[in-house]
């Protein structure tokens, strides 16, 4: 029971401490790469934020850490678990991130759930997608983080992607090992095209993050 309130405990100290992720320690423990270097979200890109909530959440600024009618639909689309990836937010992605497993299943999705609206309750959006955009893993070589992410796909510091290299990034988040970001395929450009335009088409999606 200890470890199931853990993360409850931890969530509030996160409002000022930068956390790792679970994947980060366990590289770390079993003497694999990790490359981060946490940066505030004033020093990530626009582009980027916009281009990964596009991408990732189009409702982020109006649920509450969770989108239920996105998973309703993502259920609905859906022929097995592994399709489901559209109905998780940002938020349930930063509670798996930084307290459950990797892979999927439903025993997870099922802590998910109320750790995503706890996090939602203590945390602001901005430090939500803060946590998010340090932590996600980014690369294909133990590379986590915007920061990190951004320098090995296109040898620049996050705070100056173009947006179409915010959208590559963003469109290589569910499995930078096999989609580089850095040497994008017909696919991955086709969908970071896709995020551009939508993100054209979005501009008030990222409007609970100003001003906080």
């Amino acid at each position: 029971m200890g470890l199931l309130l853990l993360p409850y405990a931890l969530t509030p100290l996160y409002v000022v401490v930068d956390p790792p992720s679970t994947l980060m320690l366990w590289r770390r423990v079993t003497g694999e790469r990790v490359e981060q270097v946490w940066v505030p979200l004033s020093r990530i890109s626009p582009h980027l934020q916009l281009a990964v909530i596009v991408a990732e959440d189009g409702r982020f600024c109006t649920h509450h850490g969770i989108d239920w009618s996105g998973i309703q639909d993502a259920i609905q689309d859906a022929e097995t678990l592994d399709d489901v990836r559209g109905g998780s937010t940002i938020t349930q992605q930063v509670a798996k991130n930084l307290f459950l497993w990797q892979g999927r299943s439903f025993v997870r999705k099922a802590l998910e759930v109320p750790l995503a609206l706890w996090i939602d309750l203590v945390l602001s959006k901005r430090r939500i997608l803060e946590i998010y955009l340090n932590v996600a893993e980014m690369g294909p070589q133990g590379e986590f983080g915007a920061e990190a992410g951004a320098r090995r796909a296109f040898g620049r510091p996050a705070r100056d992607l173009t947006a179409y290299q915010a959208a590559l990034l963003a469109a290589s988040l569910p499995n930078p090992v096999a989609r580089n970001a850095s040497r994008p395929g017909p696919g991955l450009r086709r969908l970071a095209g896709l995020y551009v335009a939508r993100a054209d088409r979005s501009p008030a999606a990222v409007a609970c993050l100003k001003g906080r």
